[in-house]
């Protein structure tokens, strides 16, 4: 297999290029990061490459072949590949399994979270605050490397991270399967405090620059505010959710312990 190792600070480590690495790679299971194919591509190795992709539902970016050429200087063929270090998951397998362990979901959905030191922080939040899963994007969210690896202590090979193409859609598996939607936002006219985390919960927490999606902003069942009292008008978003979370540890955690 044809491997490269990135010397581009925030890329994953392992890296792989040429068709055919690419097409083992999927054969034996590695689960990749990101996928880049160069525009145009044709040919019978090519197809069947293609037939894998449609097969195992794996997304992949059309680029130019100057976006490949900077990636690796090696003989690419037009396919660039990185090996994620994690395997993600489906969220559609974790919500019935956490309720036939009896117990009551608790998940956070990340709306274009780019930066790969805050996905870090929010996964170490989440494992110490019981947050059953992750939800991202496939797109526009940061990758899982190893600088987020690093900033999380760990913690995103504990968790499971569920990355899907449609985020309206999963959120509306997750309202039919009895979650509440709560977005965090400063859109909002009730702070967080003011809402019932005992139940079923996603909560859905978007990017600093742009905040969450207006359609997930729709679709949420209730919005919620981090109070502000002093002269800045944000927090940083690995902040907000350790802030949320723990509000619903609070609320989840046995009378006798309060």
């Amino acid at each position: 297999m044809n491997t490269y190792t990135s010397k581009n600070k925030g890329e994953s480590n392992q890296l792989i290029f040429g068709t055919r690495a690419v097409i083992e790679a999927i054969k034996e299971g590695k689960e990749l990061a990101n996928l880049y194919i160069q525009r145009g591509l044709s040919g019978g190795t090519f197809l069947e490459l293609r037939d894998l992709l449609k097969k195992y539902e794996i997304s992949f970016q059309s680029v130019p072949a100057e976006k490949l050429h900077r990636l690796t200087p090696k003989n690419h063929q037009g396919v660039v590949a990185f090996i994620s270090p994690i395997t993600y998951q489906k969220i559609t397998d974790i919500i019935p399994s956490i309720y036939e362990k009896g117990e009551i979901p608790l998940i956070l959905v990340l709306d274009g979270i780019t930066d790969v030191r805050n996905l870090g922080a929010i996964a170490r939040t989440a494992v110490c605050s019981g947050v059953h899963a992750l939800v991202v994007p496939t797109k526009g969210s940061a990758q899982v490397n190893p600088d987020a690896i690093k900033t999380s202590a760990g913690a995103l090979f504990k968790i499971p991270v569920c990355r899907h193409e449609n985020l309206l859609h999963t959120t509306k598996f997750l309202q039919e399967s009895g979650l509440q939607l709560i977005a965090c936002t400063e859109k909002a006219k009730n702070d967080l405090y003011q809402l019932d985390y005992t139940i079923p919960t996603a909560i859905i927490m978007g990017s600093e620059e742009d905040g969450i999606s207006p359609t997930l902003i729709r679709t949420a069942d209730h919005l919620a505010k981090i109070p502000i009292f002093g002269a800045l008008d944000s927090l940083n978003v690995s902040v907000s959710a350790g802030i949320i979370l723990y509000e619903a540890v609070r609320q989840r955690m046995p009378i006798e312990l309060v």
